[in-house]
């Protein structure tokens, strides 16, 4: 028993190294063990999310979840769907985003006589949120919009719009010609 544990072990690291060495040399990069054994794309497919969307094997999705086309979810990102998540096509969802669609506050605080509060949360196409930012429940977030890493979004953001900050306010419109972006400032 002992020597067929170390056999698989040692097939086990073995696997580990291949991988490693194959995407080290393909794409310069050096991923967690389940990240090179697993498909981002075919996680995304099984999901049921829109075709050319990957999401990390890291990320954690629960609930009611659905996500369009050809968007990229990042590792440690938190999906939680109890009260629903739409997110749109071609959307950029970074490293450590968390989106919340309820909380347990009331709950908590009576000791657990009320019902988690939930309230669906909608991302629109082409939206970037940035780096470990929080969405909170029944937030709308439009298309074309910026959120900045580390915001907070308690309130809605509409279209075409830069929103950053603890909690996240609108301070800037994007303007997109041809495949030039720029973000105005708004006063």
């Amino acid at each position: 028993m002992e020597k067929d544990r170390e056999r698989l072990l040692e097939e086990i690291r073995r696997l580990y190294e291949q991988l490693r060495d194959e995407t080290a040399q393909k794409w310069d990069r050096d991923l967690p063990f389940e990240e090179l054994l697993f498909d981002r794309w075919e996680r995304a497919r099984a999901l049921g999310f829109g075709e050319g969307t990957s999401i990390y094997h890291s990320a954690y999705v629960m609930w009611d979840v659905h996500v369009g086309r050809d968007t990229w979810i990042g590792p440690m990102v938190m999906l939680d769907g109890r009260g629903g998540i739409e997110i749109g096509d071609n959307c950029s969802i970074s490293t450590g985003v968390q989106v919340y669609s309820h909380d347990t506050v009331s709950w908590a605080l009576t000791g657990g006589k009320a019902e988690p509060d939930v309230a669906p949360v909608k991302i629109g196409d082409c939206t970037y949120i940035g780096a470990q930012a929080v969405i909170l429940k029944g937030v709308t977030i439009g298309s074309h919009c910026v959120i900045g890493a580390c915001s907070l979004v308690n309130r809605d953001i509409p279209d075409r719009t830069a929103a950053w900050g603890v909690p996240a306010e609108v301070r800037g419109r994007v303007e997109i010609v041809g495949d030039e972006v720029r973000i105005v400032p708004v006063s």
